[in-house]
């Protein structure tokens, strides 16, 4: 086995490079991966020009990156299900197994969880990488490593659609059509939605979500929520019954809380500042419930199934591709999101 192992390290605010680090050894319920395909994540891209996220600020390098896929090269002694030349993709948390939110099946919530990233735990964008089995997931022959990659924002969609509790027929508003917009619209196509409106403040992106089969596109750049209101209940023909908010904007939580219909469901999947300024009064007279998610459960594999079955097609929110020597220019395309970038992915081997 080569003995290169190049890993996109994080030392700080604006510090990011290319460093080549030991190949590591999977304890016994884990496994090698060789690390095939990165998707670079908008909290990727948080870290690297803030230094940090939510209460965490990197004090020592880190390898950045989660949403990922490769082929196992070995498993350690206690490894049952996989195999080397196994392909897979990987959830990014690992919990504990003990405590009463993982015992009650919201393991989500473990406050435990070793998740790559966070706080201070390497990621997967490197070429060799170690994870638990039992957070690994084989790929069905027709889904791609490409497409592997992709899985967890996917299992975002899954989670965020399950909570709301999508359902045939429904209408649903999706604030924001960037990477996470775009798979919450494929997948609440797959569960049914009836009609389904997308707004954002860019024209490029809103063509996107047409050709992947949104119902009606607006663009809200410059527009008051007034109007924006009146505009979603006009291509809706009535308020949505549930708003997913994929922006993290305060403009548009406020949207979300106005337009959504009396009973509906708003629900928080972007993530903007700490705290906002929110119309709660709407929320409580009108009987709105406002929900948050944390990542997925039990979701991957859903997503799995719904890019194995062809109910959704992934691959066309696949918009740039660069090898892990170009990891910064990759990096920047994706914040800049220039040339139309939507999800930009990292080739970590061929």
């Amino acid at each position: 086995m080569t003995t290169k192992n190049l890993c996109a390290v994080l030392r700080g605010k604006d510090e990011l490079s290319l460093e080549n680090r030991r190949i590591p050894e999977p304890l016994p319920n884990e496994v090698l991966i060789e690390i095939h395909t990165v998707g670079i994540c908008g909290s990727d891209i948080h870290l690297w020009k803030q230094g940090g996220i939510g209460n965490f600020q990197v004090q020592n390098p880190i390898v950045l990156g989660h949403e990922s896929s490769g082929i196992v090269v070995k498993a350690g002694n206690k490894v049952k299900h996989l195999k080397p030349g196994d392909r897979v993709c990987i959830e990014p948390g690992v919990t504990c197994g003990k405590c009463e939110f993982c015992l009650g099946g919201r393991y989500n919530l473990c406050p435990v969880t070793k998740y790559d990233n966070q706080p201070a735990g390497d990621g997967s964008l490197c070429q060799y990488y170690c994870h638990n089995a039992d957070f690994c997931f084989k790929l069905p022959p027709n889904v791609s490593l490409e497409e592997g990659s992709l899985m967890e924002p996917l299992a975002v969609a899954v989670h965020a659609c399950r909570r709301a509790e999508i359902t045939a027929g429904q209408s649903v508003l999706i604030c924001g059509s960037g990477a996470i917009g775009l798979v919450n619209l494929l997948t609440c196509k797959a569960m049914g939605a009836s009609k389904i409106c997308v707004t954002d403040i860019s024209e490029k992106r809103l063509d996107i979500a047409k050709k992947l089969g949104a119902t009606h596109q607006i663009c809200v750049k410059d527009m008051d929520t007034k109007t924006a209101v009146e505009q979603i209940k006009s291509k809706l023909e009535g308020s949505p019954d549930v708003t997913l908010e994929c922006s993290g904007a305060e403009v548009s939580i406020r949207l979300a809380i106005k337009v959504t219909k009396s009973g509906g469901v708003v629900m928080m999947v972007g993530l903007g500042a700490s705290e906002v300024k929110i119309p709660t009064i709407e929320a409580t007279v009108r009987e709105v419930d406002i929900k948050g998610i944390y990542r997925y459960v039990n979701c991957f594999p859903i997503a799995l199934e719904l890019v194995s079955s062809g109910a959704v097609d992934i691959k066309p929110i696949i918009t740039n591709v660069f090898n892990i020597e170009d990891v910064l220019k990759a990096f920047k395309t994706a914040q800049l999101g220039s040339d139309g970038a939507i999800k930009v992915l990292v080739k970590c081997s061929q």
